[in-house]
C-alpha cells in the first residue's frame, strides 16, 4: 500500500529545510473536501513564502503550495458541488506540495473536460490576476496598447493572452531570447529587451511610435519608473508585484500624464467583490476549456525532486511555469 506524502518544515526557510515524509491529511469534515493531487504549480511567491520573506509568514509546521489538480477522493457533510472522480483545480495558501490534501470546497472548481490536470494546476491565480487587472482595474478596450513587463513569467504570460483576447496591442518586455521567443508565441505582437539600455525607446518603436496606453507591471524595483514615464496620456499602470523591488515614484508624474498608478490585490478583490471575482473566474476557466487561454510549462519535476523544482522556480530563469507531478 502506498501512503500519501507531503513536503514539510518546521523551519521557514530555503528547500534545503524541506523534507518529504509520510503524511496523510485525514477525512474531510462539514464543508471540505479531499482530493488526490496530480500536480501543482510553484511560483516566485511559494518560494518566498516557503523561506519566510513573503509579507504573510505561514504558521509550521507548513506544507507550501497555493496552486493543484487533481481528482476529488472524497466530500465532507455539506458539500454538493463536487463529487468523488470530479476533476478539479484548487486553490489555497500551503499545504499543496504533496500527493493528497484536505481543502475547504469553496476552493475547488471543477475543470472542463477539456482542460488538462497539470494545465489546471498552473492556471487560476495567474490568469484570474491577468483578468482582473486588465478588465476591472484597467478597463482595457479593443486597439489599445499594453506592455506587458516580466512577460515569461506566470502573471505576464497570462496578460498578454487576456490581453489578445480582449483585442489589444501587446508589447512584450523580457529578458532573454527563450523569453521573448515564449511571448511572441502567447500571441505578444512585439517584444522588446527588458535590459537593453535604450529600452523606453524600444517601447515606444515597437508600438509604432507612440507611448502605451496600459502598463502591466509584476517587476517593481526601477523598471517601475521607467515604464510609467512610458504611458500615453491617461495611461493606466497596474501594480501586481515587486520582486524587484518596491518603487519610489514621483508623483509629478501621474499629474503631468493624467495617467494613475493602480494596485491589483487578488486576495482582497475576492474578499470585498467575491460575485465579480466568481463571474471572472467562470470566464478564464470557459476560455481555457475551448483552449483560448493556457499555460506554458517550461520543466516538470516528480514530487521527489522538489528541492530542485523550488530552486528553478525562486531563479527565475525559466521561461514558462515550473510543476510538480505525483506519481
Amino acid at each position: 500500500m502506498t501512503f500519501p506524502r507531503a513536503v514539510v518544515t518546521d523551519q521557514l526557510g530555503p528547500p534545503s529545510n524541506y523534507r518529504l515524509v509520510p503524511h496523510d491529511p485525514g477525512q474531510p469534515g462539514e464543508g471540505q473536501v479531499r482530493v488526490a493531487i496530480k500536480a501543482t504549480g510553484i511560483s516566485y511567491v511559494d518560494v518566498l513564502t516557503a523561506s519566510g520573506q513573503y509579507q504573510v509568514k505561514p504558521p509550521v509546521p507548513f506544507i507550501p503550495g497555493s496552486e493543484s489538480a487533481g481528482l476529488v477522493e472524497a466530500v465532507g457533510p455539506g458539500v454538493s458541488a463536487v463529487r468523488p472522480g470530479d476533476r478539479v483545480a484548487i486553490n489555497g495558501w500551503g499545504g499543496l506540495f504533496a500527493d493528497a490534501a484536505v481543502v475547504s470546497a469553496r476552493s475547488v472548481r471543477r475543470l472542463p473536460d477539456a482542460m488538462d490536470l497539470v494545465d489546471a494546476a498552473l492556471f487560476t491565480v495567474s490568469y484570474a490576476t491577468g483578468w482582473h487587472a486588465l478588465v476591472q482595474r484597467a478597463a482595457i478596450q479593443p486597439g489599445e496598447s499594453l506592455l506587458v513587463m516580466g512577460a515569461a513569467g506566470a502573471t505576464g504570460y497570462a496578460a498578454i493572452q487576456v490581453a489578445k483576447h480582449l483585442g489589444a496591442r501587446v508589447i512584450a518586455s523580457a529578458s532573454s531570447e527563450e523569453k521573448r521567443a515564449l511571448a511572441l508565441s502567447g500571441g505578444a505582437d512585439a517584444v522588446v529587451d527588458a535590459r537593453s539600455e535604450t529600452w523606453r525607446d524600444d517601447v515606444k518603436a515597437a508600438n509604432g511610435g507612440k507611448p502605451v496606453d496600459v502598463v502591466f507591471d509584476p517587476v517593481g524595483g526601477e523598471a517601475t519608473d521607467l515604464a510609467f514615464r512610458s504611458l500615453a496620456w491617461k495611461g493606466r499602470h497596474l501594480i501586481i508585484g515587486f520582486p524587484g523591488g518596491i518603487a519610489a515614484l514621483r508623483t509629478n508624474l501621474p499629474l503631468l500624464k493624467g495617467a494613475s498608478l493602480v494596485g491589483v490585490d487578488l486576495r482582497q478583490f475576492a474578499q470585498y467583490e467575491p460575485d465579480v471575482s466568481e463571474a471572472n473566474q467562470r470566464e478564464i476557466f470557459r476560455l481555457a476549456g475551448e483552449g483560448v487561454l493556457k499555460p506554458a510549462i517550461a520543466r516538470r519535476y516528480k514530487l521527489d525532486d522538489f528541492e530542485a523544482a523550488m530552486t528553478e522556480a525562486a531563479s527565475g530563469t525559466s521561461a514558462g511555469r515550473i510543476v510538480l507531478v505525483m506519481d
